[in-house]
């Protein structure tokens, strides 16, 4: 299989485009910004279960998954409340999505479990101290002896 070299350069444009959307979502609940929460347009009144908690998620997980830090575990909690989110508040109107409205919720899901999967691409933080770390470990060459010793 050949393997494409945009791919990393790729799934780092999609990560920071989804969180950044994810964030819209979380800010417009939690802060009343960009049309508000729907509905009352205003923000939702802080810790109310679950459209405040929800919010939160959206805005900080978000936030971690477009700058790339902790993104794997960031981008696995944004998509685990989207799933909840359609099977608690959308199937019950409806069987499928584009008849209860779900399908903002299963786009997202579907779409952190991808960056959960794939992980955050080159441009991340999460990729900056990878390298970090390899790098101090070149530098540090292992010594068996003072190894088995300090352990």
């Amino acid at each position: 299989m050949v393997e494409n070299k945009l791919w990393p350069y790729v799934l780092s444009l999609f990560r920071v485009i989804v969180g950044a959307l994810f964030v819209c979502h979380g800010a417009a609940t939690l802060f009343g910004v960009l049309g508000g929460t729907p509905g009352t347009g205003g923000a939702t009144p802080a810790g109310t279960w679950p459209g405040w908690w929800a919010a939160l998620i959206q805005f900080l997980g978000g936030a971690l998954v477009v700058v790339g830090l902790g993104t794997r575990w960031a981008a696995l909690l944004c998509s685990g409340s989207m799933a909840y989110a359609y099977f608690t508040i959308h199937q019950e109107k409806a069987a499928l999505p584009i008849q209860n409205g779900g399908e903002a919720a299963v786009m997202f899901c579907w779409a952190f479990l991808l960056i959960a999967l794939a992980g955050p691409g080159a441009w991340a933080v999460d990729a900056l101290l990878t390298r970090s770390d390899q790098q101090a470990g070149a530098r540090e060459p292992s010594n068996p002896v003072t190894d088995d010793i300090a352990a």
